[in-house]
């Protein structure tokens, strides 16, 4: 693992059109780390972003005080534009009868009233995606047949050149190790049409360690020049990690210009007591030049 502490701003060998801060599976409660949620707000500012994603996962247990927390950390960030989408963990569990008949009724009231939200930038397009099922399947998650259709009728209007993402807290393609990850039903079609839709990259959470690779890897598709880049975040703020990236916290920034598009992997190190850029990885972007 590479570490490097200079700021990823520092890096003159590459200018940015458009960067985007994407945290994940935030944890508020039991499991939440302070002092790891502190440094989150100290190096954000640094980085000089122009959006902000967070891919679901904001609360442990989806109570009142949990999202008071979490809603007061996300006024502590940079204020550029967000994108957020809901995780299994944003819905009540236990409390069955609100999770049957109002299962998103806290998230929509503190975080935020769009479950399948959309974010218009000057040089993207971003498409959130609610892919929790609280009714049928809490943990697995679902996409249905008119989220895709209705992300298909929103890249249709965007701009040439724009570059098209697509959020959801599930994770369409499984990670790359021993956990041997379930994907969502259904993940095959989604990405399929996702291709379609000349989708540039996905973001998630979910798996609690990052994931960082294209949908070429896992799904051969029509397409065989036009894979989609998967970008999962860790759990940037919990006690959650699993695999390598057990009880350890991360999230990406994303730089995109008009040829390129680069994630850089960010951990948390005790012994530093902030994050630190601990992988970057490169992919072109062969089609529609910004």
């Amino acid at each position: 693992m590479v570490r490097d502490s200079l700021p990823h701003h520092q890096h003159a060998s590459f200018e940015p059109s458009l960067r985007i801060l994407h945290l994940s599976d935030l944890h508020f409660g039991p499991r939440f780390v302070p002092q790891v949620g502190e440094a989150v707000l100290r190096i954000a500012p640094e980085l000089n972003v122009d959006a902000i994603v967070v891919s679901g996962d904001f609360t442990q247990r989806a109570t009142v005080d949990q999202y008071q927390a979490a809603a007061a950390f996300l006024d502590r960030l940079p204020d550029v534009p967000r994108l957020y989408v809901p995780g299994n963990h944003d819905v009540p569990l236990y409390r069955i009868r609100e999770r049957l008949t109002d299962p998103h009724g806290l998230y929509q009231k503190y975080i935020t009233p769009e479950l399948n939200p959309v974010l218009s930038l000057e040089h993207a397009i971003i498409v959130g995606i609610d892919s929790t099922a609280p009714r049928t399947a809490i943990a697995n998650g679902r996409i249905h047949p008119w989220q895709l259709a209705t992300a298909e009728r929103v890249f249709a209007t965007a701009p040439s050149g724009a570059v098209r993402i697509v959020v959801a807290h599930h994770h369409f393609a499984p990670a790359p190790d021993y956990l041997h990850d379930r994907t969502m039903p259904q993940a095959k079609r989604a990405i399929m049409r996702f291709v379609e839709d000349d989708v540039d990259m996905i973001l998630g959470g979910h798996l609690h360690r990052a994931y960082i690779g294209n949908t070429l890897d896992v799904f051969p598709g029509r397409h065989r020049e036009r894979g989609i880049v998967i970008v999962q975040s860790g759990t940037s703020t919990s006690r959650r990690g699993r695999g390598r990236e057990r009880e350890k916290n991360s999230f990406n920034v994303i730089d995109i210009d008009s040829a390129t598009m680069q994630i850089t992997h960010y951990l948390y190190f005790d012994a530093d007591a902030g994050f630190v850029s601990s992988s970057r990885h490169l992919f072109p972007r062969s089609i529609r030049p910004l």
